[in-house]
Parts: C-alpha cells; sequence; structure tokens
C-alpha cells in the first residue's frame, strides 16, 4: 500500500476533480511553467488527468505504449488488442526489474490554472505556477498498476505493439520511444 503525506496548503473551497504529476523527486513545493521536450511553445506546468494517470506511474524514462478503447474503436481491435482488459501499459521486460527500486510520488494539483490542450491524452496545462495540494507515495509502481485495473506487458521490444496501436482504432499514447531498444 502507497504512503501518502498530506500537504498544508489545502484550497479552501472543495474542487470537483484533481489533476496529477507524477515525479521521482519528493521536494516540489512549486511547479513553475517550463518548456516541455512535447512543445516549444510557452512554458507552462503540464499535469494529467486522473483517467490517463495510469500512463505516468512508471519512471520518467521507461518507455511506454499505452493504450485502451474510446468511441471509435471497433470490435475487431477491442478483441485483438484487449479482450477483456480495460487499458493495458506494455513496457520493455528489462524495465521490470528496474521497476521494484523505484518509488514515485503523485502530486496533486488543483485545476483552477489549467487548460485541457489535449483530451485524447489527458493533457493539461496551466501558464501560471501551481502548488501540490497533496503528496501520494508510490512505492511499488507495477502493483498499484494493477490495483487500477491495469495489464502491465513486459515485451523484448516495443516497436511491433507500437505500429500495430498506432494503426488501429484504439485510444494510444507511446512515451519516451526514444529510450525504447532500437528497431531490429
Amino acid at each position: 500500500m502507497a504512503a501518502v503525506e498530506t500537504r498544508v496548503d489545502i484550497p479552501a473551497t472543495p474542487v470537483t476533480f484533481m489533476l496529477f504529476h507524477v515525479s521521482e523527486d519528493r521536494t516540489i513545493e512549486v511547479f513553475k511553467p517550463r518548456h516541455s521536450d512535447r512543445s516549444d511553445k510557452t512554458p507552462a506546468v503540464w499535469a494529467i488527468d486522473a483517467d490517463h494517470l495510469r500512463n505516468y506511474l512508471l519512471p520518467r524514462d521507461c518507455p511506454r505504449v499505452t493504450f485502451y478503447a474510446g468511441p471509435a474503436t471497433s470490435d475487431a481491435d477491442r478483441r485483438q488488442f484487449l479482450g477483456s482488459r480495460h487499458a493495458v501499459v506494455a513496457i520493455e521486460r528489462d524495465w521490470f526489474r528496474r521497476l521494484s527500486a523505484y518509488r514515485l510520488y503523485c502530486y496533486h494539483l488543483p485545476p483552477q490554472t489549467f487548460t485541457c490542450v489535449d483530451e485524447c491524452a489527458g493533457y493539461f496545462t496551466s501558464a501560471v505556477a501551481v502548488a501540490p495540494v497533496y503528496i501520494e507515495w508510490i512505492d511499488h509502481p507495477l502493483r498499484e498498476l494493477r490495483r487500477r485495473g491495469v495489464s502491465v506487458q513486459g515485451m523484448p521490444s516495443l516497436w511491433s505493439l507500437h505500429d500495430a496501436i498506432a494503426a488501429s482504432t484504439l485510444q494510444f499514447s507511446m512515451i519516451r520511444m526514444r529510450n525504447a531498444k532500437p528497431r531490429r
């Protein structure tokens, strides 16, 4: 079970939903806008919604292919790639061993200053600094993913799955693929 640390600066008004930022650094007191390797646009604080948090419950540099059914997903793609599973996170097998030594920190961020920039991926940005209201420790990322009903697959290489999912009707994210083993 993940240990939990509460923060003092909880908002005065109730929040109907929360956004998240996962890090290996437990010392972040304020998230300041910065340039992203995803975009060279205006500096921003990046966050993820609860539905897509599963895609980030891994070390930052871990390459992964994540997917789930969306409204336009065909029955054939559901059967072929998901079966009875809700969502899949595929990583290279070598990362399983590394995961046992990782502790992640899931920062809970109030949504008031954020704007959705990619609904499919659940990405939100804020142009202003944001203080977390809560920090959740995640001592066992694989156990946490499974607790959330996510199927975690280990593969020798992600590239054939990457290509098949990209050509499918599934909703997906392919994260840190620049860190994946080279294509053969």
